[in-house]
């Protein structure tokens, strides 16, 4: 499948298994997951053409590792990033000392004021290394990475969880457990 192809599948699926999946008639269970015969069929009826080859490229080759096929080969889910309600089973795990967050500038100002809020997500979302946080902050301009005092923030009382593809998340963090540039 060409590159470009796959980025469109790419997109729709984090549309339909993130954000909108009555947009194809697809519902998600309580834990994300839903039939892989049925998201075919939903986007099949939207005008989508998909195979279960295209799928399981997309989910392999995916850099983010945004979404995930169960064992048994039957269901789909993005394995973060959800707008829409569920509960994607992960338990709390100690992180590193220090996780980091990608944004860009004109969100500095809030940041310093209220922390780092989920906004429209279940989860504020944080990254192993500046390099990946730095490809995060990119999408919305000029990169700015934060460094999160994750360990200190755990010990605190708040919980935070490792998704399937590695992305660190919590429900929120306070100002002071940022490090700003310059700071």
């Amino acid at each position: 499948m060409l590159k470009r192809k796959r980025t469109e599948l790419s997109k729709f699926l984090s549309y339909v298994l993130r954000h909108r999946p009555d947009s194809i008639e697809l519902e998600l269970d309580e834990e994300g997951w839903t039939g892989i015969d049925a998201l075919l069929a939903g986007a099949a009826k939207a005008g989508r053409s998909i195979t279960r080859g295209d799928l399981q490229e997309v989910v392999e080759t995916n850099e983010k590792k945004r979404f995930a096929i169960s064992a048994d080969g039957a269901h789909i889910r993005a394995s973060q990033g959800h707008s829409v309600e569920v509960e994607l089973g992960y338990k709390p795990v100690e992180p590193p000392e220090t996780l980091y967050h990608g944004t860009a500038p004109q969100f500095l100002d809030a940041i310093r004021r209220s922390g780092l809020k989920r906004m429209t997500r279940h989860h504020v979302h944080l990254s192993p290394d500046r390099e990946t946080a730095a490809a995060v902050g990119r999408r919305k301009g000029r990169p700015v990475v934060l460094e999160v005092r994750a360990g200190d923030l755990f010990r605190a009382g708040h919980p935070l969880y490792v998704s399937e593809n590695g992305v660190w998340l919590t429900d929120d963090v306070p100002p002071a457990y940022i490090r700003f540039p310059g700071a």
